[in-house]
């Protein structure tokens, strides 16, 4: 069977290359073929989660929402109804869960790492502020574009997509807007998210 074939199978085939070239890294530095890091395997799943969250938000933000401009201002043309009904439900899926593991792995990395009072207070209680600090903006900027995306973006999204009751044309244009604005403001603050989150480790880039 063709791996390549299905979502399921490129899940399965890329861990199945990232155990085989683990083994083999392990083997090389000489810690043993099943040598385990409980910190590294809860990060990678941060990042991955991370990448396909981040990723759709950009995707929603730079795609999709400028392409259902366009397909609803083409008069000749096939319409964004394609988008709305085959496209959008699995990518809302795929971001709403991928933005709950995302959160998740980096708050358990926090726990196995003695540092997550310290980081969601900024560094006030304790640890390494050269770390806490900027790591601690990054998280509670993630924790807010987690709260925009199951409080309110998914509760307007399931209004425009018939899967939750509205109050008519005026709420549904409310929603509408509500999800175009709070999809706008989660872009922005992925940005600098994403810089203080890198700028722990490694130094803000400015």
């Amino acid at each position: 069977m063709n791996p390549l074939a299905s979502i399921k199978g490129v899940w399965i085939a890329g861990l199945l290359v990232s155990v085989v070239l683990a083994m083999i890294v392990n083997l090389a530095g000489g810690n043993g073929l099943l040598a385990f890091d409980e910190l590294a395997f809860v990060r990678w799943v941060h990042i991955v989660a991370g990448i396909i969250w981040v990723g759709l938000l950009y995707y929603f933000n730079f795609v999709q929402m400028p392409a259902v401009a366009a397909a609803t201002a083409d008069q000749g043309g096939p319409g964004p109804a394609a988008i709305g009904k085959y496209i959008l439900p699995r990518a809302l899926l795929w971001f709403r869960w991928a933005s709950l593991v995302t959160w998740g792995a980096g708050a358990w990395y926090l726990v196995q790492n003695d540092s997550l009072l310290d980081v969601f207070t900024l560094g006030l209680t304790g640890g390494d502020p050269d770390y806490a600090l900027p790591m601690g903006i990054g998280v509670w900027l993630g924790t807010v574009l987690l709260i925009n995306v199951w409080f309110v973006l998914w509760p307007n999204q399931k209004k425009l997509m018939g899967l939750a009751p509205s109050q008519g044309e005026a709420d549904l244009a409310k929603a509408k807007k509500t999800v175009a604005s709070v999809a706008r403001i989660n872009a922005v603050l992925s940005i600098p998210m994403l810089m203080f989150m890198v700028a722990a480790p490694h130094g803000i880039p400015l």
